[in-house]
């Protein structure tokens, strides 16, 4: 899957901002203030590093451009001069002096020598890459401990492409990862395009006019709009790529056999019958007609440019017959071959060779073991699905081929027509969050549906629904949520967390999640054909008592309010007196939505009633669903034709159910959507104190020296230290080894206080004995000492002859104990959990799961809850907890583990939430040295 994306303004080249006087301002690759041979040493003196760093092999990312084609970004190496010098010559005179202030031919040899040879650290520099052939740098010089100077260059080719943000980006997060705070550069003031790309950022920049050139310096930390601009650009790059695969003018299938039983001969014929308009073309090396269609000997050999390759080769061929799409312009490739990674570690590599390959040559890949892609609209049908659906507002997305052909058939047979439909196979390049980008501004596209296998990278998929789910419902079947029972070919991390994280992170992006096929399409009958509920107040009328009490049952188990009395009719009755009681039902100001049951019987007929029905539900403007036994699906029948705003005739058609549980399950389903839709979603402003530039100077000095992908466990002094960055105390503690030293603690605390055994297996177990509450003198105190410390002995886990020790800790006022944990989670990126302390907690899995950044309202929400949520709220009688306070917390370990992925794991426990405040009594956090997050600033494929 491609994450990078840009859509800005481009630039021709910028130098760094300070000129070196004496050399007129003609080059702009001049050393940093801390110049000359052991410049490299000077400055890793200054920031505490005593040691180049190795190549950061994993700042390499696959990047999607403006115009959806991909190109490949890393670090540059010494062995790329000679790559550097070849794109220098092309460039136009304009272009080098733009980059250069002055006349250039050819860069200096000593010069490029240092552009290619930087120490990764101090000196940085990025090449972006197409076909091997580099198309742009961009680089920092590091100035003191905090700034740096900063310069761009793009070939002249790929001028327009957003190659200018991309690398602005990269290049920030690498600084800020070593350390920087701070960007300058010159820019010459007809240079628009550079100037452009540093304003539309969303960086706080500023900018002057000194001597003929514009001085710009701006801060790197993130903003809220540099997220935004950042997630602009992708989303627009990712959504033109997906658009170029599914709007071909032509389209080539390349491995289609004359034997018509053939993978390749079936593509062809699903073409053609299709009707697709543009041009199908087949590339063959010996047949001269396959299918009716005239075949062309080899890619030379075709008459135009081909806009969409369809693969249906041996998988040992792939990426010959991929390198020679590229080669000929070819926009993207579907694969349908199969034998790749669903066949093992050497079907991998092949896999992994393939889409590197296609990336390296701007191409997006569908697949490998795809079913295709079908575009109704277009009438394109570059699948093997042997029919084309009929067109509709539903754009479906599948990882399973079998599982897609089922889908196809099951919309079709409800009468629900599909705008677009992707087979993502082994899913090694797009992705469901590049459709979700895609369908987001598909006006043909009005309700999603996925069905997945697997989730490579929820925090995106998150990120980009939660925005998605505020226009169009996401509605996701997903069958397995750990990633414990990965399909073969799905390279998926797993989580640490249950399945139930995953699902309530979907519910906080506004994603329904539907457990069947089934499902999906219930309740996409709801979104596709009625408005959504207005509240949570549902009416039932029909002519059967006993089906009425089933669908009542049924709504108040799905959480809706059933507000007035169900109108249960006589079997026999008339249609007109169905239709008063329709209209009355209708117009009633207590009623949001209504479900209407028929059981056909000796009086009308459901020929008779459903039209009745239908019409006055449209006129109504209510969301209506049916029970009609037997009937499934939006059928014309149902359905009435009501002016639309233009005053032309819309169709409404009211959604039918063959049960009274599907049509309850659905109609709650699109009210919840509705709620959440219409909610106040809150803000994900951290709270005042949150100190974030301080916390990352502590990360990274407690990480100094730890190796990369290694993990270091916080003493409990740099926990606190850690918390206090961000707003949070913990309560002091003393940890002692001897009874005397215990009851000096106890005094300079003030009794009352508690001990505590630090055994992994007895801290925090006051039913174990590991704890002891209300000490109130020494005498107490010393007794349970003696008593912890000899169970600790005979739990074990200490070395032989070493005193256990123990902490004491001052008394915390009265409150519920709770459980706040936060981090990166290798599946699912930061999150934050809360749930009440105890073990029946943690035996039901009662804990609330978000992630992160969490809005007010998430963190207000998930301690609300939890089932043991009653214990905040005053349970028999107790003071009710400030949740506002428990709140703030959550709020500011938000903050934290958002902005830093190398906090791998931090716990509050437990943390006391009392009538007035809240009290951290233990904390634990392990840190992680340079962690590899899939969504970050920095976003790696």
């Amino acid at each position: 899957m491609l994450d990078i994306v840009a859509d800005a303004p481009d630039t021709r080249g910028c130098r760094p901002h300070r000129r070196v006087p004496g050399n007129g301002g003609t080059r702009s690759w001049r050393r940093s203030r801390v110049s000359g041979a052991g410049s490299g040493r000077a400055v890793a003196m200054l920031v505490g590093m005593t040691e180049r760093p190795p190549y950061p092999s994993y700042w390499e990312a696959d990047v999607v451009l403006r115009d959806g084609t991909t190109a490949h970004l890393r670090p540059v190496r010494p062995e790329d001069a000679e790559a550097m010098q070849a794109m220098h010559r092309k460039q136009s005179d304009e272009s080098v002096y733009l980059r250069f202030f002055a006349p250039l031919p050819v860069i200096p040899k000593r010069d490029l020598e240092r552009f290619v040879n930087v120490d990764y650290h101090d000196r940085v520099a990025f090449v972006m890459t197409v076909g091997g052939e580099i198309i742009g740098d961009a680089r920092y010089d590091r100035i003191d401990e905090r700034s740096a100077e900063v310069a761009f260059n793009v070939a002249d080719d790929y001028q327009g492409r957003g190659l200018g943000s991309i690398f602005l980006e990269h290049l920030a997060a690498a600084a800020r990862e070593r350390g920087i705070r701070e960007f300058h550069a010159e820019v010459l003031p007809q240079n628009r395009s550079m100037l452009a790309v540093f304003m539309a950022a969303g960086y706080k920049i500023t900018r002057q006019l000194d001597d003929g050139v514009v001085a710009v310096h701006f801060n790197l930390d993130p903003t809220e709009e540099s997220r935004r601009v950042q997630a602009a650009r992708e989303h627009r790059a990712e959504a033109r790529s997906v658009h170029s695969l599914l709007h071909p003018a032509s389209v080539a299938v390349l491995g289609a056999s004359r034997k018509r039983t053939s993978t390749g001969n079936l593509l062809l014929r699903n073409l053609k019958e299709a009707g697709f308009p543009g041009e199908i073309f087949v590339v063959h090396p010996e047949a001269d007609q396959v299918a009716g269609f005239p075949a062309y000997r080899s890619f030379d050999d075709l008459p135009e440019q081909i806009d969409l390759g369809v693969i249906a080769v041996p998988a040992e061929r792939c990426i010959e017959v991929v390198r020679q799409c590229a080669q000929h312009g070819v926009k993207g490739v579907v694969v349908i071959s199969s034998g790749f990674a669903e066949e093992g570690p050497e079907g991998l590599a092949l896999q992994q060779r393939m889409v590197a390959t296609a990336r390296a040559h701007g191409m997006r890949v569908v697949g490998p073991n795809s079913l295709g892609v079908i575009n109704a609209d277009a009438a394109l049908n570059a699948s093997l699905a042997p029919f084309l659906p009929p067109a509709g507002p539903i754009g479906l997305f599948a990882q399973s081929g079998a599982f897609g052909t089922a889908i196809l058939a099951e919309a079709t047979r409800r009468g629900l027509g599909v705008s677009s439909f992707v087979s993502a196979g082994n899913r090694a390049d797009l992705s469901g969050n590049d459709m979700l980008q895609y369908w987001e501004e598909d006006p043909a596209t009005k309700v999603v549906g996925l069905y997945l296998e697997s989730v490579g990278n929820p925090r995106k998929f998150s990120r980009i629904a939660r925005r998605l789910s505020l226009k169009k419902p996401v509605v996701v079947v997903k069958a397995d949520f750990t990633a414990e029972e990965r399909p073969p070919g799905h390279h998926v991390r797993s989580s640490r967390l249950s399945s139930a994280a995953l699902i309530q992170i979907f519910e906080q992006a506004g994603v329904v999640r539907a457990d069947t096929m089934h499902a999906l399409f219930d309740v996409a009958q709801v979104f596709t054909s009625q408005p959504l509920p207005a509240g949570r107040r549902v009416g039932v009328i029909g002519n059967s008592a006993a089906l009425a009490t089933l669908v009542v049952q049924r709504l108040r188990a799905e959480g809706l309010e059933v507000t007035v009395p169900p109108v249960s009719m006589h079997p026999e009755v008339s249609t007109e007196e169905f239709r008063v009681e329709l209209e009355r039902m209708f117009a009633n100001p207590d009623v949001d939505s209504v479900v209407m049951t028929f059981t056909p019987s000796s009086g009308p007929q459901s020929d008779e009633i459903a039209p009745l029905f239908a019409q006055v539900s449209a006129r109504s403007g209510k969301t209506t669903v049916a029970c009609f036994l037997g009937i499934i699906g939006n059928q014309e029948f149902l359905t009435a034709h009501v002016p639309g705003d233009d005053g032309e005739p819309v169709p409404v058609t009211v959604p039918a159910f063959g049960g009274p549980e599907y049509a309850a399950w659905a109609l709650a389903r699109a009210t919840d959507y509705a709620m959440w839709r219409e909610s106040d979603r809150g803000t994900t402003d951290p709270p005042a104190g949150v100190d974030l530039r301080a916390a990352r100077r502590l990360i990274r000095r407690l990480l100094a020296g730890v190796p990369a992908g290694e993990q270091r466990t916080l003493e409990p002094g740099e926990v606190a230290a850690l918390l206090e960055t961000v707003g949070i105390s913990v309560v002091p503690h003393a940890r002692v080894h001897t009874p005397e030293e215990a009851s000096a603690a106890a005094r300079e605390f003030g009794f009352p206080v508690a001990l505590k055994a630090v055994h992994h297996q007895l801290r925090h177990r006051l039913d174990a004995g590991g704890v002891q509450l209300n000490i109130d003198n020494d005498a107490e105190l010393r007794d349970d000492f003696l008593r912890i410390q000899d169970l600790v002995r005979r739990v074990g886990g200490h070395s032989a002859g070493e005193q256990p020790s123990l902490d004491v800790q001052p008394m915390a006022p009265p409150g519920t104990a709770c459980v706040v944990t936060a981090g990166e989670d290798p599946l699912l990126g930061p999150v934050v959990s809360f749930s009440i302390a105890g073990d029946a907690t943690e035996l039901l899995d009662d804990v609330a799961h978000r992630g992160a950044p969490l809005t007010n309202v998430d963190a207000r929400e998930m301690i609300t809850s939890v089932k043991a949520a009653p214990r905040l709220l005053g349970y028999q009688g107790t003071p009710a907890a400030n949740l506002s306070a428990v709140a703030d917390v959550i709020m500011r370990l938000s903050a934290l583990v958002d902005e830093f992925p190398e906090v791998s794991e931090i716990a509050l426990r437990p943390l006391h939430a009392g009538a007035e405040q809240v009290h951290i009594l233990s904390a634990y956090a392990v840190l992680r040295s340079q962690p590899d997050r899939k969504d970050s600033v920095r976003r790696l494929s």
